[in-house]
């Protein structure tokens, strides 16, 4: 495994230039798809976080796994035909076109999950 990269730049700079653009281009989806999220590395990964950890994506040898846990899997199973999922993971084949309108569609997806998750957490400390 590599060492914990410092950025997701540097991430990035660690896979060949045609990796690198698609990596590029899910994280400026990302990054439109929910503009208030933070850019993180968790699990020696890309992640957006809010409240909670939204998404991760990363590149792998023969795919970009993008893990959005698995409630939204569940949710887009229809639109997800044709890629390989797991509980949490979607592999993305490097010789696809990137669905990005899906990437975006389950990040804010996620984004309404943790909203509900943080209000869940509030409502359960008031009661204490």
């Amino acid at each position: 495994m590599n060492p914990k990269p410092s950025s997701i730049e540097e991430y990035i700079s660690w896979f060949p230039s045609e990796i690198q653009e698609k990596l590029r281009i899910i994280r400026e989806t990302l990054k439109k798809a929910v503009p208030e999220a933070t850019e993180v590395i968790s699990y020696h990964m890309p992640a957006i976080k809010t409240t909670e950890v939204l998404v991760y994506y990363a590149a792998m040898k023969n795919h970009l796994g993008y893990y959005p846990t698995n409630q939204p899997i569940e949710e887009f199973k229809k639109e997800l035909e044709g890629f390989h999922t797991s509980k949490g993971a979607i592999q993305i084949p490097y010789s696809a076109d990137l669905p990005l309108k899906l990437i975006a569609d389950i990040a804010i997806f996620r984004k309404e999950i943790a909203k509900q998750n943080a209000e869940l957490k509030k409502m359960k400390k008031k009661a204490r």
